[in-house]
């Protein structure tokens, strides 16, 4: 089998994979040297899961200062300091903008490209990475990653699907993790980890919907059968309560997990009902808690504040003011009491939100409306998995890596980046600057080992 020789191989053409190539060949060409670093991708075209990213706008970074941005990095956000202040969410506009690609800044401090369209990013990235002397090549499903047993030039095999292999003596993996596989994060490089000698964090689904009970009809043979602990497929359908929900997007309203009876998580901002259960800025925040808890056996339930920013004695007084008013309307006298209460519910909620609510709060009345508006009790029944989650949780552990260069610890010359660690953050462009910090880091202390020799 013959043997193609590279200097740095890089497994993955995603986000972390083609910033590593752009570090590792900007820093190579900045010396002065003829490096040869190669791109594995198995997909027909780089950054796949890029193009899906913010519903295709692409919201690849968040402008927070590091104090900030890290309080929305999991588990521990210490470990990225490094690769972060190497490249800032300043420096990574700074350097789109060099590969001429504009940016635009919106609420909550997240960028987007100035076009609205995920492919500039991806265009820029290769731009970066080729422009500097890195191959990319698509269609290289890798089969195998081992290591030679030969020290020096060639420490590492990567055997390809077509019969290819490739040799090198550094080696970065950035395959991503579990979520969404028809873009190529099909867990691969899990395995090739494990195999390495590395151990992983236990991996569960993040960033997902979250499913009420009773949201969706799990009994329906074929579509509902729940998979592992909780999960429930996004395909399920939606039972009589989820369609009457389903859509509504909720605006400016708190949000608390209550695991095992502590109250876990508390939110303020956007929810969103939807055909996987509930998601939006919000839910995604609170739905790694939620995912680890249900994965764990433990009850988890989820309370709405449907009204955060009034006190309840200041709302039981507002409805019993509106249904006086209601009361002494001549065109209500003679209407029946529940025709009566659906006229004070358009007066507290919007219209299309009002058949959901009364089907999961059926004992609600006039006087215990505030109540119910404040504290809106869903079971937590399950979560949408791998397939519409938009980031893994867990991978290879942190301890096991050189955080100031992303080396292996046990395994020299070997380096990760992007979703494979166990680093994740909250949606808002937090991934995709985490993708981007440490793959830049792996690349360029991958070539620095080179250009020091």
């Amino acid at each position: 089998m013959k043997h193609i020789s590279a200097d740095i191989i890089i497994v993955g053409g995603g986000a972390a994979g083609l910033m590593a190539a752009a570090g590792a060949a900007g820093h190579c060409s900045s010396k002065g040297m003829d490096a040869k670093i190669i791109v594995l991708e198995k997909m027909a075209r780089p950054g796949r899961k890029i193009m899906i990213t913010g519903k295709g706008r692409c919201n690849f970074t968040n402008l927070k200062n590091w104090n900030e941005f890290s309080e929305h990095i999991h588990p521990k956000p210490g470990f990225l300091k490094s690769a972060f202040y190497n490249l800032t969410s300043e420096k990574m506009i700074d350097f789109l903008t060099e590969q001429g690609m504009e940016s635009v800044v919106e609420r909550g401090d997240r960028a987007f490209p100035a076009s609205h369209l995920a492919s500039d990013v991806v265009d820029a990235l290769l731009r970066a990475a080729e422009g500097a002397g890195a191959e990319v090549l698509c269609g290289k499903e890798v089969d195998k990653v081992s290591r030679t047993g030969q020290a020096g030039v060639d420490d590492f095999q990567v055997n390809c699907t077509d019969g290819s292999c490739y040799v090198c003596s550094k080696l970065i993996i950035c395959t991503g993790g579990l979520s969404y596989p028809k873009t190529g994060s099909t867990g691969d490089g899990f395995s090739w980890a494990k195999y390495m000698g590395h151990s992983l964090r236990p991996l569960f689904p993040s960033l997902t919907a979250i499913v009420p009970s009773g949201y969706k009809d799990i009994t329906i043979s074929g579509k509902g059968s729940e998979v592992g602990k909780g999960h429930i497929d996004r395909s399920t359908p939606l039972s009589e309560t989820g369609n009457m929900l389903c859509g509504n997007q909720l605006k400016n309203v708190g949000l608390s997990i209550i695991i095992d009876g502590n109250t876990a998580a508390e939110e303020f901002g956007d929810l969103d009902f939807t055909d996987g259960g509930l998601e939006g800025p919000i839910g995604f925040k609170v739905s790694r808690k939620c995912v680890n808890a249900l994965m764990n056996g433990s009850r988890v339930q989820a309370i709405i504040d449907m009204k955060p920013a009034v006190e309840i004695e200041d709302l039981q007084a507002r409805i019993a003011a509106l249904w006086n008013e209601i009361a002494k309307d001549k065109r209500s006298a003679n209407k029946l009491y529940k025709d009566r209460f659906k006229i004070l519910l358009t007066k507290v909620l919007p219209m299309q939100l009002i058949p959901g609510f009364v089907k999961m709060n059926p004992n609600a009345d006039h006087k215990s409306l505030a109540k119910a508006l404040k504290g809106w009790k869903m079971d937590m029944e399950g979560y949408v998995g791998y397939e519409r989650c938009v980031v893994t949780a867990g991978g290879v552990s942190q301890d096991e890596m050189t955080p100031k260069t992303l080396e292996s610890r046990l395994v020299p010359g070997l380096y990760f980046a992007g979703e494979i660690l166990d680093l994740d953050g909250d949606t808002g462009g937090y991934n995709l600057q985490i993708a981007f910090s440490t793959g830049y880091l792996a690349g360029s202390s991958a070539a620095r080992t080179l250009t020091s020799k």
